[in-house]
């Protein structure tokens, strides 16, 4: 007989626990979130378009091929009860290719677009970001993106995208979507499922998904910046 035959809890017929899988809650939502891929490059020069005052550039040659990578890797994850994009080209161009492999269209949620950048709307914000200025450096040392002239808040930007966030979870109970936005309001809507710095989560690549549940009761961050799909773009 073996020596731990004896032992507590060695009895045959007794019940195994295993560590259990997650499983979306009945009253859930799973939201995919997506970040759109790279977008045109910005020129002084040669202002973008604007949409209620954003600017709103197309995806280039590189985001296209981005946005197919990962509308095939989806495409491979479904069922999904929708697809839902903010009002800016870059998401629709970005949600294309998956909402043709299934058939679906795309629903505008108003309040996932990117935070409004004020005076730094445009090429300034990528060129004075790129090249140092003090106030593009004081807006990432105090993770305040009011530090710009003009800006949306931190509070305000939080706000829309919890409403956005919340409307979406209660379209949506024991449902998987797809929600196509931008770099700053994914970051900023795992900071709120979080708690965390609110800058914390910014940076999140082109075409990258991360992955959100909601329940009545919580926001649960179940990954972030997942890029397997892009190798090669």
């Amino acid at each position: 007989m073996s020596s731990e035959a004896g032992q507590p809890g060695a009895g045959e017929g007794e019940r195994a626990y295993r560590q259990a899988r997650f499983e979306l809650p009945a009253e859930g939502t799973e939201i995919v979130l997506v970040r759109h891929g790279e977008s045109m490059p910005a020129r002084l020069s040669t202002p973008f378009d604007r949409l209620d005052g954003q600017s709103d550039p197309d995806l280039a040659p590189e985001g296209v091929e981005q946005a197919e990578a990962v509308g095939a890797r989806l495409a491979g994850e479904g069922p999904f009860a929708a697809i839902y994009v903010s009002p800016l080209r870059r998401t629709h161009q970005t949600a294309a290719p998956l909402a043709a492999r299934l058939g679906m269209v795309p629903r505008v949620e108003p309040d996932l677009r990117e935070v409004l950048l004020g005076e730094w709307e445009g090429a300034a914000f990528r060129r004075n970001l790129a090249e140092g200025h003090p106030t593009a450096l004081a807006m990432l040392e105090e993770e305040r993106w009011d530090v710009i002239p003009g800006a949306e808040s931190n509070e305000a930007f939080a706000a829309r995208l919890r409403a956005a966030v919340d409307r979406i979870a209660a379209a949506h109970r024991g449902e998987r979507v797809v929600a196509v936005s931008h770099g700053g309001s994914i970051g900023m809507i795992l900071a709120e499922a979080t708690g965390s710095r609110p800058f914390a989560f910014v940076g999140a690549d082109n075409a990258s998904i991360s992955r959100l549940v909601v329940t009545p009761s919580r926001w649960l961050v179940r990954g972030f910046n997942d890029t397997s799909h892009l190798r090669g773009h």
